[in-house]
């Protein structure tokens, strides 16, 4: 499943810079330009002033760019910030065409800006980071001690990943392995050996130790005897319980019914990614659903005269971890089409539990050999025939993107790997669906896309697969 992340502020403080340092530039650019600060009365630069603060909020909600800001070098730094100047330059270009106040707002203003607020950005983090790493490392008499126990198979990949990525205001005092594999005052990497298991207790006992952190092979278990020992001395303990797994998961650490527990997910996203995803689909379902009721008056009296009967079709189908819920789509087959489908599985163009054909006779006015192309061809070749699906969304039973929602027969039938796909919502599009998905014929492929779009989720993603949509629906090869 995906597992929402706690984390909502995480380098917030960056965020807050690169907004102060863009409404601090576009002034100057005006400035540079002009020679005074009128901008402030004119409509068109009132507009970019806001236009900018919606550009800070998508950039730190939508996008990666300040994701591991701290561990990134300078070469790595300044292709984040060219990203991050690129959707500032593209929100400003698409809002000046489309509000059509291009001509109100100098050319060498947004060259400036962007110039200065290219250079000020990189040059702020850079430094920002300097001041942030000296604050977690200076003080270091004032450093918290923490001892390493581990095993000395290890001890050397331990020491290098406290190198790499320990950025806490800790000072690691000394390691002691539960092996013979390591003399005491032997050097790993910087860190001394400075006692065996068997010593530790009074290594802990007469030093300045705070915790104690300790990291093993997964066939060893922690000591219960140092643990304790550490509790009644009053010491700090961190077990490392995340192990390297063959499994493609992300690994945390959670609290449930009053027990410390290790969770294990698909993937891992911020709980504001997730409401900003909701909100998506509350908006383009309250729009779908207006489309839908309009797309009925016109529609819906040409499907009853074609085939007397319902206007729209509904089926149960299973949703985000098998969730059943009732879908509904406008009706583009003949009422008995289900019915049929067991009379055509010799035909099925699908390897796999997916069921397509080419020709089908069950759609509306497709002819007794589904060759003719009618009513029933044409709201599955543009889409119309999911436009109802709107209502699900809305209903937050679906999402705009997300993974096809498998009928209840091709659910039982899943094995364990068909399962994961629905770790997520399903969605009216995806990655299958725009990635050719007539030309697609194994229901393994589909698996494979609807897992790469669970595990690579992003907000941007999605916008990219609803624009994708669009064009797909015009293309002359695509839905059947």
């Amino acid at each position: 499943m995906i597992r929402k992340s706690k984390d909502l502020i995480k380098h917030l403080d960056f965020m807050l810079l690169d907004f102060l340092l863009a409404q601090t530039a576009l002034p100057l650019a005006y400035y540079i330009r002009n020679g005074n600060l009128t901008l402030y009365s004119q409509d068109a630069y009132q507009a970019c002033i806001l236009l900018l603060v919606v550009a800070a909020l998508v950039n730190y909600i939508f996008t990666e760019n300040y994701k591991n800001i701290l561990k990134r070098g300078y070469l790595k730094e300044l292709v984040a910030t060219l990203k991050y100047l690129m959707l500032n330059l593209l929100l400003l270009v698409l809002w000046l065409f489309f509000s059509k106040q291009g001509e109100q707002v100098s050319r060498s203003v947004v060259i400036y800006y962007i110039l200065i607020v290219g250079a000020a950005s990189y040059a702020m983090r850079n430094l920002w980071k300097i001041r942030v790493r000296s604050r977690i490392y200076k003080n270091k008499d004032k450093q918290p001690h923490l001892l390493v126990v581990t095993h000395s198979s290890i001890a050397k990949e331990v020491v290098e990943d406290f190198v790499s990525h320990l950025l806490e205001p800790v000072k690691v005092v000394g390691l002691v392995t539960l092996d013979d594999g390591l003399p005491i005052g032997t050097m790993v990497g910087d860190i001394e050996v400075v006692s065996d298991y068997a010593g530790a207790t009074e290594y802990i006992r007469l030093n300045w130790v705070d915790a104690v952190y300790i990291k093993l092979p997964q066939e060893i278990h922690v000591p219960e005897g140092l643990l304790n020992r550490c509790a009644t001395m009053g010491v700090t303990t961190y077990q490392c319980l995340t192990r390297e797994s063959e499994r493609s998961v992300v690994q945390s650490i959670d609290r449930i019914a009053g027990n410390i527990v290790m969770v294990e997910s698909m993937n891992i996203v911020p709980a504001r990614r997730l409401i900003v995803k909701r909100m998506m689909d509350i908006l383009g379902g309250l729009v779908g659903v207006v489309f839908t009721l309009l797309l009925m008056i016109i529609v819906g009296p040409i499907l009853f005269f074609t085939d007397p009967g319902p206007i729209l079709f509904s089926q149960n189908r299973v949703g985000k971890n098998g969730r059943i819920f009732r879908i509904y789509k406008f009706r583009s087959m003949y009422k008995d089409a289900e019915k049929r489908k067991k009379e055509l599985m010799d035909k099925n163009t699908m390897q796999g539990l997916m069921f397509k054909m080419d020709d089908d006779p069950r759609i509306l006015g497709s002819g007794p050999d589904g060759k003719k192309h009618g009513i029933g061809w044409f709201i599955r070749k543009t889409s119309i025939d999911e436009f109802p699906q709107f209502w699900n969304v809305l209903k937050g039973e679906m999402s705009l993107v997300g993974t096809r929602p498998p009928t209840v027969d091709e659910w039982e039938q899943y094995k364990l790997h068909h399962r994961a796909r629905l770790a997520m919502k399903p969605g009216i599009t995806g990655l299958w669906q725009t990635s050719g998905r007539s030309e697609i014929t194994d229901f393994e492929d589909v698996i494979k896309l609807d897992l790469e779009y669970i595990n690579t989720w992003t907000i941007a993603g999605d916008v990219r697969l609803l624009l994708k949509t669009v064009g797909e629906v015009f293309k002359p090869k695509g839905a059947k």
